[in-house]
């Protein structure tokens, strides 16, 4: 199983930027996908997740209303549009997959990407 995630990179604050992140090795559409974020001396932690069929998103509060998490399961590709970004978006995100029927918080991520930097300077 392979998660290649993309689209990392140095912004400003207040710009926007996209993640996305190619899946290969598993059957996408079998999977809740999730991003993660983990900066610099900080535990890594939990930014979105969407359903097996992309009906169903979840947010942390501290996103929530800037970033979107879509997928495109014929394209085995899941998507983290981030708005207005701040200094404190700043970390290496991660792309995951979880084989579960349905998210619920807290739970254990199956595969997980390498991750790409997003730098967000002020």
């Amino acid at each position: 199983v392979q998660l290649q995630a993309c689209g990392g990179g140095l912004v400003q604050t207040g710009d926007s930027a996209t993640l996305s992140c190619a899946a290969s090795g598993l059957t996408f559409s079998s999977y809740i996908m999730g991003w993660f974020r983990q900066a610099p001396g900080e535990e890594r932690d939990f930014v979105a997740a969407i359903s097996r069929s992309g009906r169903s998103t979840y947010y942390a509060d501290s996103v929530k209303g800037r970033f979107t998490i879509s997928r495109d399961n014929a394209k085995n590709t899941v998507y983290l549009q981030m708005n207005s970004l701040k200094p404190e978006d700043t970390a290496v995100y991660y792309c995951a997959g979880d084989s579960s029927l349905s998210y619920s918080s807290g739970r254990h991520f199956d595969y997980w990407g390498q991750g790409t930097q997003v730098t967000v300077s002020s």
